[in-house]
């Protein structure tokens, strides 16, 4: 029942005739039981029932015309809108006494006391029916502004969303340009140094892991379980460059697992950790991720024992895009209900992130 009255809500055509069918059959009810309180009259009157119904459809009919000249007036300034809605109802109106006085005389019985002094008696009780037609005026445009109002409001909305849209595969896009020159010059040096099977095995990891980039899309949002099989992909890669010099270390819960994260979003915080921890040691380091759920925050950490955060730079800032960018789109995603903080490990840089916990429904 809800869902049939949401559909005809959105369905604005379907909606007004359900209130203009509705609202005139209203109108004739209310005139025939309104007759009931005069029994005797109504004995006399037993044509008025014909009339009634002529009153309810000429009043539908009249309406709908109506409906047509409002649909002009809207585009016109307030005050123009104004006087030709009140004119139109005056006109309207005029007509509308003519046809339902003309149906008093030719169905009821009593019709012979009413004697026509004039021509213009056929406009009697217009103000009444002017009065009538100003209430549907009032209920029409009401809707209308109502309308135009949820038509703007979702307009926005779009608008925003595509422009958040734009924004995260803006931020996404320039990521991977990034990763890609980061690894072809790995793959380069490889050749250079004759490690050609090597450099084969990292060209195939690379594939793999960029038909998946390319299938992902930057709103999409994936479990926690399925964010580390994609980074292992990415570190398959780094591990044909720097052998026994990258360790990984996993530290995650098992319910985090199961909990919903930006697709992509540890890859350019492990890529970072690679340059700056291990390519720019002889000796390689660890890389640390951990994630843990506290509350209703999902708590993630990329971890390693590198030079930290330079000196005087902002938190962060001498590591790159990468950290830059998953500032910028945890911000976009979430606005400020999460957290980015980089934190100087002493030694090395451990960045943390909160976000909103959402659990897959898988």
């Amino acid at each position: 029942m809800t869902g049939s009255l949401d559909r005809l809500v959105k369905n604005r055509n379907a909606l007004f005739w359900a209130l203009q069918i509705s609202g005139w059959l209203g109108y004739a009810i209310t005139q025939y039981l309104g007759t009931l309180l005069y029994e005797n009259k109504y004995e006399q009157m037993k044509g008025y029932t014909a009339v009634i119904v002529v009153a309810a459809v000429s009043g539908f009919l009249l309406s709908l015309e109506l409906r047509y000249i409002f649909r002009r007036l809207w585009t016109l300034t307030p005050r123009a809108m104004i006087f030709g809605a009140l004119l139109s109802c005056y006109l309207f109106a005029l007509v509308w006494r003519v046809i339902i006085n003309s149906a008093y005389l030719q169905f009821t019985s009593d019709s012979m006391e009413w004697v026509m002094k004039s021509p213009l008696e056929f406009f009697s009780n217009a103000m009444a029916s002017t009065y009538l037609l100003l209430c549907w005026t009032a209920l029409y445009f009401g809707f209308k502004y109502y309308d135009s109002l949820q038509t703007q409001r979702e307009a926005t909305l779009r608008a925003a969303a595509l422009a958040q849209e734009a924004q995260l595969k803006m931020l996404r896009y320039q990521l991977n340009p990034h990763f890609l020159f980061n690894t072809l010059n790995a793959i380069s040096t490889l050749i250079l140094d004759s490690e050609n099977r090597t450099a084969n095995q990292a060209v195939m990891r690379l594939s793999e892991f960029l038909r998946y980039t390319l299938d992902q899309d930057p709103m999409k949002k994936v479990t926690l379980r399925q964010e580390i099989e994609a980074m292992n992909l990415y570190l398959t890669t780094e591990k044909l460059r720097f052998g026994q010099r990258l360790k990984l270390e996993f530290a995650i819960e098992e319910r985090a697992l199961d909990a919903l994260v930006p697709s992509l979003l540890l890859q350019p915080l492990i890529e970072n950790a690679v340059k700056f921890a291990v390519s720019a040691s002889e000796r390689g380091g660890p890389i640390r991720v951990e994630g843990r759920v506290r509350g209703a925050m999902l708590e993630l950490a990329v971890a390693d024992d590198g030079p930290g955060i330079n000196t005087g730079a902002a938190s962060g800032a001498g590591r790159g895009v990468g950290l830059r960018n998953t500032r910028e789109r945890l911000a976009v995603l979430y606005g400020d209900n999460h957290r980015f903080a980089s934190l100087d490990n002493k030694p090395g840089l451990r960045i943390e992130l909160g976000l909103p916990l959402e659990m897959s429904a898988l």
